[in-house]
C-alpha cells in the first residue's frame, strides 16, 4: 500500500484538491491523508457548493492542521510523497523557510527533509520578485513546482477537463497509475 499526503490551502483553487482527492479515492492501491489549512475550508465555502466534510470523506484520514504530532509530523511515518493543490504562496513560503507552525506546512518539510517527493500546485498570479525567489528556493530544496495552469493540447470543453489535465499531471510526478487526463500522443491528421 502507498501511502501520499494531500495538503489543501486557502489559495484559490479548491476544486483541484477534490479532484485529486476523488482520482486518488480511485486508486485502490493508495492510502491518502488530508490535511486542510484553517483558510481552505473558508475557500471552500467561499468557492464551492462542497463542506470541509466532503473534502475528508474523499481520504483514509484527515488529519487537523493544528495537530502537530500527528503521524504526518515525523520523518519515521513513511509516506510516498506529498501534492499540495492548491498552495498558496504562504503556505509555499512557510515550506521554503521551514516555518512549521501547522501541520500542512511541517508535512512538506518532513518530505523534503526525507528525499520524499513533494509537489506544489502553486496559484498566484501575477508572480512579483519575491513569489519567484520562493519558488527558486524551494526547487533548489527539492520541491517539485506544478502551477495550476491548464493544458489546451487536450481541447478542453470542461473547467473539469482542465483541471483533470494537472491532476494527471501531478499524480504522474508521483508515479501513481491513472486514467484521469488525456495524455499527448502527436498530432491527428484530419
Amino acid at each position: 500500500m502507498r501511502r501520499v499526503i494531500v495538503g489543501i490551502t486557502g489559495a484559490s483553487g479548491s476544486i483541484y484538491g477534490y479532484a485529486l482527492l476523488r482520482a486518488l479515492r480511485d486508486c485502490r492501491d493508495v492510502e491518502t491523508h488530508l490535511v486542510l489549512s484553517a483558510q481552505s475550508v473558508r475557500t471552500i465555502e467561499l468557492e464551492t457548493d462542497k463542506k470541509r466534510k466532503d473534502f475528508e470523506s474523499l481520504a483514509d484520514v484527515a488529519h487537523d492542521d493544528g495537530d502537530l504530532a500527528a503521524p504526518i509530523s515525523s520523518g519515521s511515518f513513511v509516506t510516498d510523497g506529498m501534492i499540495v493543490m492548491p498552495c498558496s504562496i504562504k503556505s509555499a513560503s512557510a515550506v521554503a523557510h521551514s516555518f512549521n507552525t501547522n501541520l500542512l506546512v511541517r508535512a512538506a518539510d518532513v518530505c523534503l527533509k526525507e528525499k520524499r517527493k513533494l509537489v506544489l500546485g502553486v496559484r498566484e498570479t501575477p508572480l512579483h520578485l519575491g513569489h519567484l525567489r520562493t519558488l527558486v528556493q524551494l526547487a533548489e530544496i527539492g520541491a517539485v513546482i506544478l502551477p495550476l495552469v491548464p493544458a489546451m493540447y487536450a481541447k478542453p470543453k470542461t473547467i473539469d477537463d482542465m483541471v483533470a489535465q494537472t491532476i494527471g499531471k501531478a499524480l504522474d510526478l508521483l508515479g501513481i497509475e491513472h486514467a484521469v487526463s488525456k495524455r499527448w500522443s502527436g498530432p491527428t491528421s484530419e
